[in-house]
């Protein structure tokens, strides 16, 4: 399954500083997510790194020279054929460059010609990047539309510690992928997607909840950014990473989640639900913890009722106002995964169910891959093998892209 970065053309200008070691680290992840990667470095940052370095990790050419014309224009093609430029680490004397416009090295030059987005990522000391002429820069250029990825706060090669670090490779690619995504299937639509358990609280310190770890939801979040969507992701408790980039309300109960989805979805496009709700609660609540010795008092049994439908709640509000217009829910069951899926696609007004059978092997909670077969109100529309849950998100997002329009 090709990823956001499948043959996008990255430049990445590397300049004088000793985080040039992070940008190998980058132009290496960049060509494993599939992008042809083309890396021009600066005189300075070949005193720390060789063009070999990057030459091995990507499998391309490196650029080192403004008056090296092996192809023809050489400034020219690079800037009119990317599809995003990154500069990382960008130094003070680089960004003084880049907001003055000065083009004296390769690659100065093909940033002024650029037709693409450019990221840039600083690297210097803490008093470097406070200088008000840096400041004064920074401001420029972020007027202009070029995007900042930090820097980060941490101890600097001087043994100083200040704002100043380039970020981590990982948060360099989180941040570009909405960029990449601008023109995607979903660019301008505003997506709400719920992931992770619900907490149904018995006293302060227990509570009723289910296996779901927000892996999948998580994913579906990511791959609607990568689509271009506006995402805004409700997330119950877990300790999972949200993506960058999006709007994250974080939850606990069932009811927390309701107020949540409905207020996100009064003007959505689309609605993912794949939180694993809890169906109940205890009937009665415990403000201090419940002890042993209050058994006979409380019972060994707990009483439940039933938490509220948000799937009900948004179907009347569709009918209402038109809001959310396409809505996906998820049906995780163990047995007639089928027959379960089709009922509640049908009794909630869904326009699509995502069904898993959550005991098949590599299915279900906990784990990285997912088994989902897709259904819509006039029937099966795909079946997905066992596969990564972002391939499984990346199909959905196209199945349901394609609904809206």
């Amino acid at each position: 399954m090709a990823t956001i970065f499948n043959n996008k053309r990255i430049i990445l200008g590397v300049t004088g500083s000793i985080a040039c070691y992070k940008a190998v680290d980058l132009a290496s992840k960049l060509t494993q997510k599939g992008a042809l990667v083309d890396v021009i470095l600066t005189r300075s940052a070949q005193k720390f790194v060789s063009a070999l370095a990057f030459r091995s990790v990507t499998g391309r050419p490196v650029f080192v020279d403004m008056w090296d014309e092996r192809e023809h224009v050489q400034h020219v093609n690079l800037a009119e054929t990317a599809d995003l430029m990154i500069v990382a680490p960008a130094t003070a004397n680089t960004l003084a460059k880049l907001s003055t416009g000065i083009a004296d090295n390769l690659l100065s030059l093909t940033a002024i010609g650029l037709r693409c987005p450019l990221v840039v990522a600083p690297a210097m000391d803490g008093g470097m990047y406070a200088h008000p002429a840096t400041v004064a820069n920074v401001e420029t250029l972020q007027s202009r539309g070029i995007r900042f990825i930090g820097p980060a706060e941490g101890r600097m090669a001087s043994g100083l510690t200040g704002k100043g670090r380039m970020v981590e490779p990982l948060d360099i690619l989180a941040a570009v992928r909405p960029i990449l995504g601008r023109d995607g299937l979903l660019a301008g639509r505003k997506v709400v997607v719920t992931a992770g358990p619900t907490r149904e609280k018995i006293d302060p310190v227990r509570f009723i909840t289910n296996r779901s770890t927000g892996k999948q939801g998580v994913a579906l979040a990511q791959a609607a950014l990568d689509a271009g969507a506006d995402v805004t992701l409700i997330l119950g408790p877990v300790p999972i990473e949200p993506p960058n980039e999006c709007n994250v309300v974080r939850v606990t109960s069932t009811l927390d989640m309701h107020d949540a989805t409905v207020e996100a979805c009064t003007s959505a496009d689309i609605l993912l639900m794949a939180a694993a709700v809890s169906d109940f609660t205890p009937a009665t609540k415990s403000d201090q913890k419940i002890k042993k010795t209050q058994a006979e008092e409380w019972g060994m049994a707990i009483g439940l009722e039933r938490t509220l439908d948000i799937l009900k709640a948004i179907q009347k509000q569709r009918k209402s106002s038109g809001f959310p217009r396409v809505v996906l829910g998820f049906a995780a069951e163990t047995q007639d995964a089928f027959k379960y899926g089709r009922d509640k696609l049908i009794r909630k007004g869904l326009d699509f169910i995502a069904i898993n059978d959550v005991t098949a092997p590599g299915a279900g909670f906990g784990v990285n891959t997912n088994r989902v077969t897709l259904l819509d109100a006039d029937g099966l529309v795909a079946k997905f093998p066992l596969q990564s849950k972002s391939e499984v998100a990346e199909q959905i997002i196209i199945r349901v892209a394609e609904e809206l329009e």
